[in-house]
């Protein structure tokens, strides 16, 4: 049975609906165009309103506020971020003169759910009770000024190579990162890379790490205000990836396409994303989007599908500036000084009178350190900046594309983040295409730091048509998952788009996969999606063969010998192979390449790609081999006791190896329950991508989201969104999806009228005030 629900809503221009399948989709059916936008941000609103006010409060630098001094250095950091040019040109970069209208028509949806919540507190999310908060209304320049949530790359990398590089050597350094394609990071004239510190970057690193609430922070007063800079290891930035591919009819079973996509990010409750369903006057898509924006980015309308991954362009770089000794708010520039702009804003905060913040810019970006002792600065310049950088905003130019080209035109604006768009349509066609703005750097690298004096500048950016793509590949298939994937011919000795790139083992078994399969299927998609197969253990397994061993360590041999390299949540090899290598045989390794201590910190994880190739090319470096890793089988045999217990036959990596959706509230409200723990398989190695931390083995990142669309029949497809669609702990829909998700499977992604009323819990009709 459907239960109906009527709200008068103002600003609304006509009748609409909200239908909310039994999976918590909300499917939106609106007569004006105004009002799809609306209906979406209203709906949105309704389920997601505290991720939401967090958002939106986090990213204009607003949290001290509600949440007091504990806060206030990271709104600075947050307001160092944000795009502060021309709105005119901002709106205007996107791919579609209805970038404002939608926008606009958007937030005014948030806004009226807002109001909402004004008429009937019950309805307000228990979340804002809890902290004495209340949400605040929205402008459309919200949308668009946050940057700090964007994917870009790579200034923490450059950062981190310059200290290991003032320290050590390249070979050393690659042991951290390796590069492809083959290159060689050459330290630009003029630059000391011994001289920057280790925490010029403590700032970027408050402004785009996730948010965090401790009873601590809470109750910090002013005076303690500026202790609250660091970020804990566990909360360091960390790199994130994702599969997706797209198959020719002519290799499937159906003579249709198959598109499948799993975008890799941070676990997180509720769900970074939210899948919608916007049907409306030239309008009928569904997929998955960011709560805080209009649209979706993944999914499909009744012509095509499409999805997207990370292309790891570079697209920012440090600036290290010499100031002048009697003004260091000047900087050298060409043959003289240049003055920064300096800027003081006021931030509100709870319990205080307004404080005074200075923020300082020059020509590159946000000054985000200062060395007075040594005369430096360092900024950092990155397409954040640049109009039309709202990360994946651009997809409301294609998601409504009704042919290949239509598709491809939109991508000629995509900024942020760079990435792998996968395509296919009723037509058979399929395709891919690197999009996104990559600087022109005529002399240097973009690897390591550089002089702010003017030597060292972008010009422009590599035109979307010299990007790589394939269309209609002889293959009949596209497939990507974050790899060095240019082509072999491209000339990347001139468009340096970047070096540093996922390594292999997801894309190897995707493609060896796809390659054996002359007809695939949805469920052949799906099972590939939820692959355990680990290639870093397939690689090293041949290396255990003929050691010799007694104890524990001849055990943990005996278990690792014949197995088929699946981390399945109940496999007890996984489980030995996972503690081995993450907690033991990486670390040792580590220990060999570099006994300076500060390198050796630097180093961590490590370069999974180099690490394996040492290991089979018996690198010196590694001076006993087989002693090591029989001695590393052992201790890590004696680990899985502890942890496991004693009888062998009951080890599980899922018992390790969970999911856990921590509301970010838990450790202060108990009552703001989280979700999990949710046994799961897979590794961050696995085309099940689920990278855990070794410290418990919590999935910290991973494909909440999963898609596989049978192109053209689409009542077919298939979704799935953990912990849930809902971000309220009241609703159904908080954890549901959890459960369906630890097992590998999915939920339909319904798209024809009579599909989505069959299967209809709950209607709202929404009527204009």
């Amino acid at each position: 049975m459907t239960d109906r629900l009527s709200l008068t809503v103002p600003g609304l221009h006509a009748p609409a609906e909200i239908v909310i399948d039994r999976w918590g989709i909300p499917h939106i059916r609106a007569t004006t165009r105004h009002d799809v936008f609306f209906a979406q941000g209203f709906a949105v609103a309704r389920d997601r309103l505290w991720q939401l006010d967090l958002w939106r409060k986090r990213g204009l630098g607003k949290l001290a506020e509600d949440f007091g001094p504990g806060f206030l250095a990271e709104d600075r950091a947050s307001r160092l971020f944000l795009y502060r040019g021309d709105m005119q040109a901002e709106w205007a970069a996107y791919g579609t003169q209805e970038a404002h209208t939608i926008t606009d028509a958007f937030v005014q949806g948030i806004n009226a759910w807002i109001a909402q919540t004004v008429a009937d507190p019950s309805l307000l999310a228990p979340e804002f009770g809890a902290m004495g908060t209340q949400p605040a209304r929205w402008a459309p320049e919200d949308v668009v000024r946050i940057r700090g949530h964007g994917l870009v790359r790579n200034v923490l990398s450059e950062v981190a190579r310059a200290q290991i590089l003032a320290r050590a050597d390249d070979a050393t350094e690659l042991v951290r990162r390796s590069l492809e394609p083959d290159w060689t990071a050459t330290v630009p004239d003029g630059l000391n890379i011994a001289d920057i510190p280790a925490n010029v970057l403590d700032v970027f690193k408050l402004a785009t790490v996730r948010l965090d609430f401790t009873e601590a922070r809470l109750a910090a007063d002013l005076a303690d205000a500026w202790k609250w800079t660091g970020v804990t290891e566990l909360g360091d930035v960390y790199e994130q990836g994702s599969n997706n591919w797209a198959v020719a009819g002519s290799r499937t079973d159906t003579g249709r396409p198959i598109l499948g996509s799993d975008p890799h990010r941070a676990h997180a409750l509720p769900s970074l994303r939210m899948i919608v369903h916007l049907t409306g006057p030239g309008i009928d898509v569904i997929g998955a989007g960011e709560p805080a924006l209009p649209g979706i980015s993944i999914g499909h309308n009744d012509y095509c599908a499409f999805a997207l991954t990370i292309f790891p362009m570079d697209q920012e770089d440090l600036y290290v500036y010499e100031t002048d000794p009697t003004n260091p708010d000047r900087y050298r520039y060409g043959h003289g000084w240049e003055d920064m702009r300096v800027v003081t804003e006021a931030i509100a905060v709870f319990g205080n009178d307004p404080q005074s913040v200075m923020m300082k810019f020059t020509r590159h970006g946000p000054v985000v350190h200062e060395d007075l002792a040594r005369n430096r600065a360092y900024a950092i310049r990155s397409v954040w900046f640049s109009p039309g950088a709202s990360a994946y905003l651009t997809s409301i130019s294609y998601m409504e594309a009704g042919s290949l080209a239509d598709f491809e035109r939109s991508l000629h604006g995509w900024s942020t983040p760079s990435v792998n768009q996968v395509y296919a349509d009723r037509d058979g066609n399929i395709a891919w295409y690197a999009a996104g703005r990559a600087p022109n750097r005529p002399n240097w690298d973009g690897l390591l730091p550089v002089p702010g004096d003017g030597r060292y500048e972008w010009d422009g950016f590599v035109k979307f048509t010299d990007l790589p793509r394939s269309i209609n590949p002889a293959r009949g298939f596209v497939a990507t998952a974050n790899e060095m994937n240019l082509p072999a011919d491209y000339p990347y000795q001139t468009h340096k788009l970047g070096f540093e790139w996922a390594e292999r083992s997801r894309t190897t078994r995707i493609h060896e996969v796809l390659d054996s399969q002359p007809k695939h299927t949805l469920a052949d998609s799906q099972a590939l999606q939820t692959d355990d197969v680990s290639i870093p253990a397939r690689r090293i397994s041949p290396l255990l063969g003929t050691l010799k061993a007694v104890g524990d360590a001849a055990i943990g041999l005996a278990l690792l010998s014949g197995w088929d390299f699946r981390l399945g949540r109940g496999s007890a090899a996984a489980a030995l192979f996972e503690v081995w290598w993450a907690k033991h045989l990486k670390p040792a390794m580590l220990d060999l390449v570099s006994q300076d201590k500060i390198v050796r910190a630097l180093l961590i994880p490590g370069d999974i790609e180099t690490l394996i190739d040492m290991l089979e090319r018996n690198d010196p470096r590694i001076p006993d081999r087989d002693g090591l890793l029989v001695r590393t089988i052992g201790t890590a045999m004696a680990e899985c006791r502890k942890l496991m217990g004693d009888d062998v036959a009951t080890w599980q990596w899922g018992k390790l190896h969970h999911g856990f959706f921590e509301h970010p509230l838990a450790r202060i409200t108990p009552t703001l329950h989280s979700v999990g723990p949710v046994p799961k398989g897979g590794s961050g190695s696995t085309p099940m991508a689920a990278g855990y931390r070794p410290l418990d083995f919590r999935v910290t990142t991973g494909a909440s989201f999963r898609m596989v669309v049978d192109v053209g029949n689409w009542d077919a497809s298939v979704c799935i969104n953990a912990p849930g669609q809902s971000g309220d702990p009241r609703s159904s829909h908080y954890g549901d999806l959890a459960p369906i998700w630890g097992a590998g499977d999915y939920v339909p992604m319904l798209f024809s009228a009579a599909a989505i009323d069959a299967a209809a819990e709950l209607v709202i009709g929404l009527v204009p005030g």
